[in-house]
């Protein structure tokens, strides 16, 4: 009989992995233990050599839904003693090794039925199992156990201590694990200060509030929640008063799959999201019940399906609301609230109930968005239910800290090959999301045993993710690096498809510093992971007001016109109304003298000054609003295509010249923007094909923010395979700069093993 330690790598801590360790070795009649480590699950197993192999192949077949098995390595040891049972032993931490963190998961269908069948879980609102609960929300080291979990200060009862430690229970070692007799409980306070504790009546109370039209703040998985009825116009404007959220879509729950299929044309890929354990905010083309109040200017609606008890109970307490408003509970553009204390100053005033428990929220998480793109839904906005699942990158990353960059922040840390990526954090220019920022990154610290190396972080100066990248360095004596920001869009393509080599690589965003200090923003690169060459781009235009024109559509509209056709530029009539003759020669001369007016070739800006054009939106009261709508607006015209030069794709006068001829003959707006997407799509085709063909690549990765326009995507992927080229678009981590971080430690990794060679 022979000794084997079989160490399991991956997503096996949280999930009821052991159990079903615990229950195959059992069913083969095998001796021996399992146990959680900080790097994973250690099974040690007495047994003849194909019983070994047996046993191992088992593994993935029996391992939890949720789990995910990374690597299994098996290695035979001596027999220091002799195992007469199979046991679960008690956890193991040693030295700076980890293991995969569970994201948080949806309750599942065996906890809603537990919630009344049990007595002493009788509609309790936190009852979890190993296949569903809270975990990154409430871990605070590792390995996962109780005592390092918000949850340490609830003390079993006996029910569910003997629930815990019976290995034939769903439960056992559910970290989380509660009833009513010993878990965590809600609170209700109205906005006469008046409080309520019995769960039932809280429910009750919440439902008719909704019900009547009134607004509710609700505690949630990674944070406060501010909810009305999503179908009463007066509700859902005092809920964005309350938010300072007046224009930006808002995303709805649905009481189940059914009555949200009434509403939108979902595609079985979005319905597998909708209802898979990650429960994301998906969106979705709607085709019924359009109300102006939650998306005015869309045909898309985020919706999402309940994922905690709570969420079923409202919806069964209130029958006649078909959907709700669930938004992060906070002010517009500032983190999501998780302090109780926080909560009530900043809602008692504002809203007809806070409604809080007695469970710390130790990382703050607001709800994932995905979107069905080229036939997969992949994330836009990547955080609960996905944070904090790492990539794997083909270098070593050990220590390296990335800081991703400005607007859509995430930030990365790097443990041995893997990379790991934070929740979405928000726009760093603003105090409350910097702080954020800083809390994450103290989290993960812990949490996964981090120590830094170095640091590596965008070009652009003046972002506050460099600024703190510069500083943290600084303190701490690190080395810093710094990567050109569409080389790291690209990377983070690369590094989650496990590319080598090197690739062509389409990057369109609206800003990204460039290394002869332009905006770039429309770029077509040759690169490997530690290396690009710039082959082509949009050309440039001037950006009046600089990053005010970002925020004012109109601006580059008279900017792309002008720069065509000069002072007899023919802007439509309406446009000339709505700005204003006065500010519109302002701009020029801005334009013409060079007065504060950079220089960017950035994709967003093209799609920003059409959108003006047609009169989509001369301002973005949100970041990308114009581009959003104009792709809307476009949604189920023809396919027109408007000429452009072959031998010279990149272009855009042609562009232009058509967009403004059927302006003034008269064209349908939407067949005009129709046709935009269609060209332009097709222009950047021909500028890859024709580049692939002269660096003999054939692999393309695409990334940046303007690749969240459904329509363009979906045109560019079809074109590219059809001139035989394979494009790759991400999957995992969001082409927006949320994945900045991502290509950042990828390429800083390569540089630093390309060192370590030349020593």
């Amino acid at each position: 009989m022979n000794h084997y330690h079989i160490h399991v790598r991956g997503l096996v801590q949280g999930v009821g992995f052991r159990p079903c360790v615990y229950r195959l070795a059992t069913e083969m009649g095998l001796h021996g233990y399992v146990e959680n480590s900080n790097d994973g699950v250690l099974i040690v197993l007495q047994a003849t050599d194909e019983e070994k192999e047996h046993f191992v192949q088992a593994l993935p077949l029996v391992a939890p839904a949720v789990a995910t098995i990374e690597r299994i390595d098996v290695e035979e040891c001596p027999a220091n003693c002799t195992y007469d049972r199979f046991e679960i032993a008690s956890s193991r931490s040693e030295g700076d090794e980890i293991t995969r963190v569970s994201p948080d998961i949806a309750i599942c269908p065996e906890c809603l039925q537990d919630r009344r069948r049990q007595p002493h879980r009788k509609d309790y609102p936190f009852i979890n199992c190993t296949h569903c609960g809270p975990r990154f929300t409430i871990i605070q080291a590792l390995p996962y156990d109780r005592a390092v979990t918000t949850m340490s200060d609830f003390a079993l009862c006996d029910t569910c201590r003997s629930e815990y430690a019976d290995v034939t229970d769903r439960r056992f070692h559910a970290q989380p694990i509660a009833c009513n007799r010993c878990g965590p409980a809600y609170t209700l306070c109205d906005s006469g200060g008046a409080r309520e504790h019995d769960y039932r009546h809280i429910v009750s109370r919440i439902a008719s509030v909704l019900t009547g039209g009134g607004v509710v703040a609700l505690k949630s998985l990674g944070g406060y929640n501010l909810l009305c009825d999503a179908d009463n116009e007066q509700a859902v404007t005092r809920l964005r008063e309350v938010k300072g959220r007046y224009a930006k879509p808002l995303a709805v729950m649905y009481r189940d799959e059914a009555t949200a299929a009434a509403d939108l044309d979902l595609t079985d890929e979005e319905r597998r999201a909708l209802t898979s354990w990650r429960r994301p905010i998906v969106l979705s083309h709607e085709r019924a019940r359009h109300v102006p109040w939650l998306n005015d200017g869309y045909h898309s609606l985020g919706v999402l399906l309940p994922y905690m008890a709570i969420h079923y109970d409202l919806f069964e307490a209130a029958p006649s609301l078909r959907r709700i408003v669930v938004t992060s509970g906070n002010r517009s553009g500032n983190p999501i609230v998780i302090a109780d204390g926080e909560a009530h100053d900043l809602f008692d005033p504002q809203v007809d109930l806070v409604v809080s428990y007695n469970r710390e929220i130790y990382n703050r998480v607001d709800d994932s968005v995905v979107c069905e793109y080229d036939g997969l839904c992949r994330p836009v906005r990547r955080a609960r239910g996905y944070t904090p699942e790492p990539l794997h990158n083909l270098q070593p990353t050990e220590g390296i800290v990335a800081v991703g960059a400005e607007q859509v922040s995430s930030f990365a840390v790097g443990k041995h090959d893997d990379i790991l990526l934070s929740q979405y954090v928000g726009e760093l220019s603003r105090r409350g999301n910097l702080g954020f920022f800083e809390e994450s990154f103290s989290h993960f610290a812990r949490i996964f045993r981090f120590r830094p190396r170095c640091v590596v972080c965008d070009l652009h100066p003046d972002y506050a993710a460099t600024v703190w990248g510069e500083r943290y360095a600084a303190e701490h004596q690190l080395p810093i690096y710094r990567v050109q920001h569409h080389h790291a869009h690209a990377a983070a393509v690369m590094a989650e498809y496990d590319l080598a080599g090197e690739v062509l690589a389409l990057c369109l965003d609206g800003t990204g510093y460039g290394d002869d200090c332009t905006i770039w923003g429309g770029e077509l690169l040759r690169c490997s992971r530690s290396r690009y060459t710039r082959l082509s781009h949009q050309p440039y235009l001037p950006m009046p007001g600089g990053d005010v024109a970002a925020r004012e559509p109109w601006r580059m509209a008279v900017s792309l016109l002008y720069s065509l056709y000069g002072e007899s530029m023919p802007l439509p009539h309406d446009f000339v109304e709505r700005i204003g003759a006065d500010r519109i020669r302002l701009v020029c001369r801005m334009i013409a003298r060079r007065i504060n007016t950079p220089l960017s070739s950035g994709a967003g800006r093209l799609f920003d000054a059409v959108a003006s054009l047609l009169g989509v939106a001369d301002f973005n009261r949100y970041q990308a609003e114009a581009p959003q709508k104009l792709e809307q607006l476009a949604e189920g015209s023809a396919e027109r295509l408007y000429p452009f030069d072959p031998d010279n794709p990149l272009d855009i006068s042609w562009l232009v010249v058509a967009v403004v001829d059927e302006l003034n003959r008269g064209i349908p707006r939407s067949e005009i923007a129709g046709a935009f997407h269609a060209t332009y799509a097709a222009m950047w085709c021909a500028e890859v094909v024709r580049q692939a063909a002269q660096q003999k690549l054939s692999r393309v990765v695409l990334s940046g923010g303007v690749l969240q326009n459904k329509r363009l995507v979906d045109r560019l992927m079809n074109l590219l395979r059809q001139a035989g080229l394979q494009p790759y678009l991400p999957a995992v981590v969001p082409c927006n700069d949320a994945g900045i971080a991502v290509g950042q430690m990828a390429v800083a990794a390569a540089w630093l093993e390309e060192r370590e060679r030349k020593r």
